[in-house]
């Protein structure tokens, strides 16, 4: 009989829920950054726990980047193809691109700031072709406790500004890329995935 061995199983950074509560526990958007990135990456804040362990286990937020990409005016949109590592979220369209954060991503701060946001540009590289210049900047968090995905997760939503719209998809679970206006992503809200529909309520404001 094969067995699963701790090396083959996937580690992804979790924090305690209760340190989610204690820094103020909220449902929807939350643009007060600084109030919990750096708390959470903060020494001893955060760990990582086995993939099939976290998702089952509401006492503890998995740390999720929730990339959305923006060129003059439109939102780059997708749907979520069978090969998704989140299969809950299967056959949903989503403007969020992203993923959990793994032990590979560490470096000389451990599970600090630099692991973080290299996490996020091995998430890009693997999931996107973009063929040109960006910026970015940290707009807020999402936590949405009404379903069993959200219990799980929390995400900081990244907003990156292109400077082109020619962007490719690299791999088979982004199915059917392309952009979107916001008023057209408003109009379709309700096919979109819960994050996404708080990102599009949230830009709505800004």
């Amino acid at each position: 009989m094969t067995t699963i061995t701790e090396v083959e199983v996937e580690h992804v950074l979790v924090i305690p829920r209760s340190l989610f509560n204690e820094l103020g526990s909220f449902e929807g958007f939350q643009p007060d950054v600084s109030r919990y990135l750096d708390a959470m990456l903060a020494p001893g804040a955060n760990f990582f726990l086995p993939r099939p362990a976290a998702e089952l286990d509401p006492t503890h937020k998995q740390i999720i980047p929730y990339n959305i990409f923006h060129h003059q005016g439109r939102y780059l949109v997708y749907t979520r193809g069978g090969k998704s590592g989140e299969k809950r979220l299967h056959a949903k369209k989503s403007i969020g691109i992203g993923g959990h954060i793994n032990p590979h991503d560490e470096r000389e701060d451990t599970l600090g700031t630099t692991t973080y946001f290299n996490s996020i540009e091995r998430e890009l590289e693997e999931e996107l072709i973009i063929n040109g210049s960006h910026t970015q900047q940290v707009i807020g968090l999402i936590n949405d406790d009404s379903n069993e995905v959200g219990q799980v997760h929390l995400g900081f939503v990244h907003l990156f500004d292109l400077d082109t719209d020619d962007v490719k998809a690299n791999e088979e679970a982004l199915q059917d890329l392309h952009f979107r206006t916001l008023e057209e992503l408003v109009t379709d809200i309700d096919q979109l995935e819960t994050w996404s529909r708080i990102c599009v309520e949230h830009l709505q404001t800004r």
